[in-house]
């Protein structure tokens, strides 16, 4: 059985901790702002060393969320749901059925969808206990649209940077070959780009040597790699002091969440003449193809439509960032704050 716990945290609308002592797993469902529409957020399954860290985990991811979604202009909010567990030991189902009794606690305020170790297939479960469910309707896996969004932010950020969106014969170094990363590939390769990669799972990049012609790279040698755009397509804060020397890159482009260690690491890479597209809108194409299957019947063509604004979003950022002389990510969380700032006004 589940029991709730309401967390009172400064700056977020709502946080609810949910501790499952049968089935061994604690929870956290996040809610961060609201004023645009319902929040809408991932399921993220992971084992923490600790609650706490757990639970800065749910803070953290939801309030991107609420600026992600703010940016790409979607009538949605920002929350997230973090499950602390071993999941190889879990009964999948029966994990994901009080999931889904834990989101229906929340009466809409809170859309689920898949995340980290979470699928389309275990949001079926959870629809089984809750109507407020996104990707288990026509839009499927998010990857593809993620990896196409970080494809069209690539273009736009050339466009920027080198004067064309042309991206054939550019070299590309991704850190992460998985579902979003090796989606990105296929799409660079078809561009004729010269693709480097890492991956700590072989079997990633054993699957795009036979696809396209990947050059890997130890994960250690990633930074360094010579290319005109690193993208990171895995874990979080790997910008940052310590990375950043050592990067030969001109842009950053890439589909994980939270590159930046710290704020300031955006103002090191405008010392280092490297553009960097803030992660939040470079990854926002999962959420855009989503949000086309909340309250509409899913058209894929406008979906793709949609992604496609990403490309005038970044040039906007860039546009602002170049005439107020300040870094991207800045100049990204003011535009995002803007727009979620205030509710939203009823439409009759």
């Amino acid at each position: 059985m589940n029991h709730y716990t309401k967390l009172y945290i400064d700056g977020y609308e709502e946080v609810v901790h949910c501790h499952n002592k049968e089935l061994g797993f604690c929870a956290w469902i996040a809610i961060h702002n609201t004023n645009r529409g319902p929040a809408l957020g991932g399921c993220r399954i992971w084992s923490y060393p600790t609650s706490k860290e757990a639970l800065a985990d749910a803070l953290r991811l939801s309030k991107a969320m609420t600026y992600k979604n703010a940016l790409a202009r979607l009538p949605l909010g920002g929350g997230k749901t973090v499950v602390n567990t071993q999941l190889e030991k879990a009964d999948r189902e029966r994990l994901f059925l009080e999931i889904g009794n834990f989101v229906e606690t929340l009466d809409g305020r809170y859309i689920i969808a898949e995340d980290v170790n979470s699928t389309v297939e275990d949001m079926t479960v959870v629809m089984r206990r809750t109507e407020h469910v996104a990707t288990v309707g026509a839009s499927g896996n998010p990857s593809p649209s993620t990896a196409y969004g970080v494809y069209c932010a690539m273009k736009a950020s050339a466009l920027h940077k080198f004067g064309s969106s042309n991206l054939s014969g550019r070299k590309v170094a991704i850190q992460g070959l998985g579902q979003t990363g090796g989606r990105l590939a296929q799409l660079l390769f078809q561009d004729s780009c010269q693709i480097t990669g890492c991956d700590i799972n072989p079997e990633n990049i054993r699957t795009l040597q036979e696809k396209t012609t990947l050059q890997p790279v130890s994960p250690e040698e990633i930074y360094a790699i010579p290319c005109d755009i690193f993208a990171p397509c895995a874990l979080g804060g790997v910008i940052n002091s310590d990375t950043i020397p050592l990067l030969q890159c001109q842009i950053i482009a890439g589909s994980a969440n939270n590159q930046l260690s710290r704020e300031e690491d955006g103002s090191l890479l405008q010392q280092a003449s490297i553009l960097y597209a803030p992660d939040f809108v470079c990854n926002s194409g999962g959420v855009i193809n989503i949000s086309c299957e909340i309250d509409q019947k899913y058209n894929s063509k406008k979906a793709k439509q949609r992604i496609n604004t990403i490309y005038d979003t970044l040039l906007e950022i860039y546009a602002l960032s170049e005439s107020q002389g300040k870094p991207t990510n800045l100049v990204a969380n003011e535009l995002a704050e803007n727009l979620f700032a205030s509710p939203q006004p009823v439409l009759s």
